[in-house]
């Protein structure tokens, strides 16, 4: 899978994704990480990329220019027409469900915001998605298409080790994952129970189930409401 991030600070970006399971799998091949530093088509010679809005108003805009040709850059290399995710507090909140479906894409390209955002006209022009990661304002999208990358990144197949630790884990079936133990079998006077040592797979089956559940009602009862 390849991602194709448009942004102001692509070290950040590299820097942030270049480690740990990640990087590895970039390292392996399984995955491909291209920061698209957009001042680099910016048209005057100090690289500026943003300008006052019309309208006036607080704070700077980022110009249309300069991230067209950054996602132009990107999208006549590929075959088909990809999707491009802006990161944005106004858009649909990322979910574990978006994440399953965004993984099956080949090619995605996620477009950082800065300053006050960016020219609307460019949005239209190439936007198909918009994407939050939560209702609270950032400096930049660069996190959010960190977070995005590494959620997506996750569910590629060969990118984990155990690839059916991809499948029980949080919000899989609207649920929060089960309790989890190691050793050793007692720590601060707290045993691990006992159906976890019993070696019978189906009681322990149930049991996880029976916890899932449990958790999800203390801690995000609002997962269970549409069921």
């Amino acid at each position: 899978m390849n991602f194709h991030i448009l942004t102001l600070f692509p070290d950040m970006i590299m820097s942030g994704l270049n480690t740990s399971i990640i990087g590895r799998a970039v390292s392996s091949g399984l995955l491909s990480i291209e920061a698209v530093n957009i001042r680099d088509y910016a048209f005057n010679k100090h690289q500026s990329v943003d300008d006052y809005p019309y309208g006036g108003g607080a704070g700077m805009l980022m110009q249309a220019e300069p991230v067209y040709l950054s996602y132009e850059s990107v999208a006549k290399k590929l075959e088909n027409k990809p999707r491009v995710i802006y990161l944005s507090p106004q858009g649909q909140t990322f979910s574990q469900q978006m994440a399953e479906e965004l993984a099956q894409e080949e090619e995605l390209i996620l477009l950082c915001g800065h300053y006050e955002g960016i020219d609307e006209r460019v949005l239209e022009e190439i936007v198909t998605d918009y994407v939050s990661i939560g209702d609270y304002v950032l400096t930049g999208g660069e996190l959010p298409a960190m977070v995005m990358v590494d959620t997506i990144s996750r569910l590629v197949p060969g990118v984990l080790h155990n690839d059916v630790s991809a499948e029980f884990e949080s919000f899989q079936d609207n649920l929060l994952e089960y309790p989890q133990y190691s050793r050793p079998e007692e720590w601060h006077g707290k045993k691990v129970p006992e159906v976890l040592l019993s070696g019978h797979h189906a009681n322990i089956e149930k049991w996880r189930r029976e916890q899932s559940i449990q958790r999800t009602k203390e801690r995000r009862p609002d997962l269970l409401k549409g069921d």
